[in-house]
């Protein structure tokens, strides 16, 4: 059964075309899940006809009733006229004390001090955040003399789900593979699952941990249109998004009232996000807010006027990088764009995970889902509901770390371990390597905050912490590094105040470590010497990894080689035959050709007419490969294993074949250029007999 279906049948009611909001939404500054939750009622459904005819309902729905300000004069002359008439708009209430009641006012009707049931309050506190809850509100007009209140809330209805059943959620969890799991949710937040590898995958929902965990400290920087704050925005009635320079202590925490105390945003919402969380002239952070933040992100409570108070609102911070991943490791730091004030060991250490934003590609046209998600609000009200569920302990089932990490590394690594197994795997049930796979992301995303801290703060050297881990009962260490570093290896920071005498510098050399004619005046950066090791083992790369290519993988174990056999079963695709070329062209430029043979052997292909187009594109290599002195040839058998072999005797496994990359978009230097490319998860094992 295809995903698509699975989907509908497992969730039935509860799902939506996800695409059929953009086509409602237009330019309304409303919520996807207001839009969703109105398409949840006469769209859930796969009938063309039906999905048709209730997109129109909902299209009608949003023209009458939804409110544009600048038809609120319009509207209020047709709620006087008719005597009520129902409208959806965003609602916030306050007690007017002097009257001893609740008053509402409409962010686009334009009207306030309008009073409101103390039953609609008590059900919906949101609505005295300040922050204002979208709601679905029939509205009275009171004609006559002296009427002191004309204005009159009849009913009112937050747009949101108003129950789940979260156990049937968890059984559903069965019907799905991991994969088609994981897909489900990508769905759902709107996003193309085949436009995303399994590492973005995990990254984009990793924005879903603040959601479903209390008092989970995420922060995510990276270029802008990646979606940073789509789902913090769009996608839960239970989470608020902010202007990061907007925000105030009062707002945010507590603000007094006379002599009442009034929660601010972490008392009502369950994640309270912080857009354009960046430095922007003209904007200072004030020292309170600063301190009161370092103590509700560490002990999930704050000090202001009289007592003590604690939220479990979970923290997100979010904003656009000013530069590349590369310049930031060589000159800077990977919080460089984050306000002044901020950028202090004592708050960043507080963070439980630095979500790489930079790993996701710009958002176009084709990234976005056709397909069918679960509505998001009813997804938003599982993750409220699922976090009361705390799994942190599950975790020392799994790994015992190194004794250099901090309590607040153990907590940040557990609750990211928490909230991801409570995304992927709300039964339970996982794989030892599932769980790995989880264990491995909480760690790296730990691992980012605290190499930053090491630079920004020279206090945390002086205890630097091991990010490595056991398995119970396994006296071996798996060491975890990031995937930022893993790329840019050769990547040396530039540290102020450092010297080279004339003695101290290295000659600059080219890539291949040959001494340069023209060396430069000393610089301050020392390049690490490219030296060929040719050892035998095994050499493992992540997915996503840059700056690998063929010439760091095979060129100096064939430079001697007079003949080299590739065996590998599928050369058909046109990306596998360009593979291929980009081999045979890295030995044209790394060592001399004449007189090599290089040998391919493949499989054949079952369909005789692709069969044929194989032998062509053989054949216009071969007759190629003779203008540069390569004596090119292929054969085709039955097997399954990848190899490079050559006559001095080295044996090289490939796990992926040439096959190592994904796909580069056309006109992108990485479609040009293998170290720009991303790589698929892959080993290479080098032995010699």
């Amino acid at each position: 059964m295809e995903l698509q279906d699975k989907i509908l049948n497992s969730f039935c009611g509860k799902v939506v075309r996800k695409d059929l909001a953009f086509q409602v939404k237009g330019g309304l500054p409303v919520p996807t899940y207001v839009l969703e939750y109105l398409l949840g009622q006469y769209c859930a459904t796969d009938d063309p006809d039906a999905i048709e005819h209730g997109l129109e309902k909902v299209k009608d729905v949003i023209q009458n009733n939804y409110i544009r300000r600048s038809d609120s004069e319009m509207v209020k002359s047709k709620i006087k006229e008719l005597g009520r008439f129902r409208v959806i708009d965003k609602v916030t209430a306050t007690l007017n004390e002097r009257d001893d009641q609740y008053v509402a006012t409409f962010a686009n009707l334009g009207l306030s001090n309008v009073p409101i049931g103390s039953n609609y309050v008590v059900a919906n506190p949101k609505l005295l955040s300040g922050n204002g809850v979208w709601c679905i509100v029939t509205i009275g007009y009171l004609s006559g003399e002296d009427i002191k209140q004309r204005w009159d809330i009849q009913t009112l209805k937050p747009v949101q789900i108003s129950n789940i059943d979260l156990q049937e959620y968890i059984d559903k969890r069965k019907d799905f593979t991991t994969e088609e799991w994981i897909d489900v949710l990508i769905h759902t937040v709107g996003l193309e699952p085949s436009a995303l590898n399994r590492r973005e995958k995990f990254i984009t929902l990793a924005r879903l941990l603040a959601h479903i965990e209390n008092n989970f400290n995420f922060m995510e920087l990276g270029p802008k249109g990646t979606g940073k704050s789509h789902v913090f925005q769009e996608l839960s009635p239970y989470g608020v998004l902010v202007s990061g320079g907007d925000v105030t202590s009062p707002r945010l925490f507590v603000r007094m009232s006379g002599k009442k105390e009034e929660l601010g945003l972490v008392g009502y919402w369950d994640v309270v996000a912080w857009d354009e969380f960046e430095q922007q002239k003209g904007r200072n952070v004030e020292a309170v807010l600063i301190d009161t933040m370092q103590n509700y992100l560490a002990n999930k409570s704050f000090n202001r006027g009289k007592g003590t108070h604690e939220a479990s609102a979970s923290m997100v911070f979010v904003g656009n990088t000013k530069h590349t991943v590369p310049y930031m490791l060589r000159n800077s730091h990977l919080f460089e764009s984050i306000p002044t004030s901020f950028i202090k060991g004592a708050f960043l250490d507080r963070i439980h995970l630095y979500n790489p934003g930079w790993e996701i590609r710009m958002l176009k046209k084709d990234s976005f889902t056709k397909g069918y998600g679960l509505i998001s609000d009813y997804l938003a009200a599982i993750l409220h509901a699922l976090r009361d569920k705390d799994l942190t302990g599950m975790l020392k089932q799994y790994a015992i770390f190194d004794g250099s990490l901090s309590e607040r590394d153990h907590n940040a690594i557990r609750k990211t371990f928490s909230g991801m197994v409570k995304l992927l795997y709300p039964d339970g049930n996982m794989t030892d390597e599932e769980a790995y796979e989880i264990i491995d992301f909480a760690t790296e995303s730990r691992k980012r905050v605290k190499d930053q801290l090491y630079i920004i703060d020279e206090t945390f050297k002086a205890e630097p912490a091991v990010f490595r881990y056991q398995k119970p009962g396994s006296e071996d260490w798996i060491n975890v590094e990031t995937l930022e570093k893993v790329s840019n290896v050769l990547i040396q920071p530039i540290i102020e105040n450092e010297k080279i005498t004339p003695q101290e510098e290295e000659p600059q050399t080219d890539f291949n470590g040959t001494p340069s004619e023209n060396p430069q005046e000393p610089t301050r950066q020392r390049r690490p010497r490219i030296q060929s090791q040719l050892a035998q083992g095994r050499r493992s790369f992540r997915l996503g990894q840059t700056g690998v290519t063929y010439k760091d993988l095979f060129g100096e174990y064939l430079k001697d080689a007079k003949e080299i056999i590739i065996e590998d079963p599928y050369i058909r695709a046109p990306h596998q035959f360009r593979n291929l070329v980009d081999f045979l062209g890295m030995l044209i430029d790394t060592r001399p050709v004449d007189g090599l043979k290089v040998k391919v052997i493949t499989k054949e292909h079952d369909d005789l007419e692709k069969h044929a187009g194989m032998i062509d594109n053989f054949d216009t290599i071969k007759d190629d490969m003779v203008g540069y002195g390569i004596e090119f040839d292929y054969f085709f058998r039955d097997f399954h294993d990848r190899f490079i072999k050559t006559d001095t005797g080295w044996n090289i496994s490939l796990g992926s074949g040439l096959d190592i990359y994904e796909k580069a978009e056309n006109y992108t230097l990485a479609s040009a250029r293998q170290d720009r490319r991303k790589c698929r998860e892959f080993s290479v094992i080098y032995t010699k007999e």
